[in-house]
């Protein structure tokens, strides 16, 4: 079984150089599956900190100054390096953060996807010129780049939320100081090796390893950081935006979710448990947008209940690196310490356990961090479970009467990212942007954003979004020129 070669050690990429960082200390980074030394990362600081964004400020005039075709070429060439690794990348990501072999190589393309958008727009950063209210006056409303950003990824899509962060903060003219998850920076650290290759000049991208205290907030609360966009918890996002206040920055925020699947009666009943499954069971459930209630109508309940017991009984966990792998292990043994809590009080709330319900043991199991594929019945609104974001391998199953119970449910939720409603009623359809309160839905399909769409959501799960034109016009500002002969 192949392996990633990587470096013993990272060091910290500043102003176009590995550096060792202003003080010891590195982060062992082990594979969830197995336990095994992967890779170490240097443990930056908030001296760190200080360094890259000074050279990203220095950087950014002659980046910004760059043609849009300049720019779009270089990112152009930068995809293509990661393309020609796709499958080191892959594996690089399923040893360091437990995702099976063929999601991690989705998670390779839909990087370079992300990358590929943002390049195809760099032209396309469009302004508008109106009548002024002098004669001949022209007023201009011109895009321009906010200057340096402060990125901070999470760990369940290590190498993708680089890419959404770095391609467009570069494509509209910024430089930026990304530090990605201190649980899995491999793949981030990896696709900035290649950086220099592609021709991104010495201190536009700069990568500040570490945790959240000694360079996160140092990030955030730095006065030449003109925008933070950040990828994690709702309660990491709170802490950020109010350290954000002091200097009045801009903060884009992806948070967590809660998302409700909704099917109804008239639903291609195998068509929705296919999805169900796969869209709470991918990358072991840790994803923002992962199906966390399942609402069905009690005319099709039985049915689909069968169903889904089927489609989970044959889950294959294992190895993320084994080609016949469905599901690998939880990230850390603090997350799977945290979903099973969650399971343990849901069930003493009056839940049904179905199936799983524990950590997996014996054989290879024993090196990692593997929860069993779990499903609850007798799911009821008052549950904590209900209520608070799992992200785990850990299936809700709710009966519902009607499409308005359905969504009458669906929304008393504090999250408002993604949901999922199956139906073929388009009358039922056309409610759902009027009545059911989340910034993504997904209809009569599983999960999984296109870089040009939007991903956003509302509530707790953030504030602005990414992807897309609109994700793009993020990292731009507006200037308004009064024009006049």
């Amino acid at each position: 079984m192949p392996n990633p070669a990587l470096k013993d050690t990272y060091k910290l990429y500043i102003n176009g150089q590995w550096e060792s960082g202003s003080a010891d200390g590195v982060t062992e980074i082990r594979n969830p599956a197995t336990g095994a030394l992967v890779a170490k990362a240097t443990n930056g600081t908030k001296q760190d900190v200080e360094k890259a964004v000074k050279a990203a400020a220095d950087a950014f005039p002659a980046w910004s100054r760059k043609t849009a075709e300049e720019r779009a070429d270089i990112l152009y060439a930068f995809k293509a390096l990661i393309e020609k690794q796709a499958d080191h990348f892959a594996h690089i990501i399923s040893s360091e953060m437990g995702k099976p072999l063929a999601e991690a190589r989705t998670e390779v393309n839909f990087a370079t996807g992300l990358i590929r958008f943002a390049a195809e727009n760099t032209r396309r950063l469009e302004g508008d010129i109106i009548p002024g209210s002098r004669p001949g006056e022209k007023i201009l409303f011109e895009k321009i780049p906010h200057g340096v950003i402060g990125a901070i990824s999470a760990w369940n899509f290590p190498l993708a939320l680089f890419a959404r962060k770095v391609a467009p903060a570069l494509a509209a003219g910024n430089t930026i100081v990304i530090k990605p998850h201190e649980l899995a920076p491999l793949a981030a650290l990896e696709a900035t090796r290649l950086a220099e290759e592609a021709g991104i000049p010495a201190g536009v991208l700069n990568v500040v390893t570490g945790n959240g205290q000694d360079v996160g907030t140092p990030l955030v609360e730095h006065p030449d950081i003109k925008l933070i966009t950040m990828t994690g918890s709702t309660a990491t996002g709170k802490k950020i935006m109010a350290a954000a206040a002091n200097t009045l920055k801009e903060v884009r925020l992806e948070l967590g979710g809660k998302a409700p699947f909704i099917v109804m009666e008239d639903a291609d009943i195998e068509k929705a448990a296919s999805a169900a499954v796969q869209a709470r069971f991918s990358n072991a459930g840790q994803v923002c947008t992962s199906n966390e209630r399942t609402y069905v109508h009690d005319a099709v309940y039985n049915q689909f209940l069968t169903l889904v017991r089927q489609k989970i009984a044959a889950l294959t966990v294992g190895n993320p690196l084994d080609a016949k792998t469905d599901m690998g292990p939880k990230v850390s043994l603090q997350e799977l310490e945290k979903v099973h809590k969650m399971v343990e009080q849901a069930v003493a709330q009056g839940a049904s356990l179905e199936m799983g319900g524990k950590r997996l043991t014996g054989g290879v199991y024993d090196q990692g961090f593997f929860y069993a594929p779990t499903l609850l019945t007798n799911v009821t609104e008052n549950m904590d479970i209900v209520k608070d974001e799992v992200f785990g391998p850990v299936f809700l199953l709710t009966k519902v009467t009607d499409y308005d119970d359905a969504l009458r449910q669906a929304n008393e939720c504090q999250y408002g990212l993604s949901a999922y409603v199956f139906t073929q009623d388009l009358k039922r359809i056309m409610r759902i942007s009027s009545d059911l309160n989340f910034g993504e839905v997904y209809v009569n399909r599983e999960g999984g954003e296109a870089p040009q769409g939007f991903h956003h959501g509302y509530k707790d799960s953030g504030l602005g979004g990414e992807d897309g034109k609109y994700g793009l016009e993020a990292y731009v500002q507006t200037k308004t020129v009064y024009l006049n002969a």
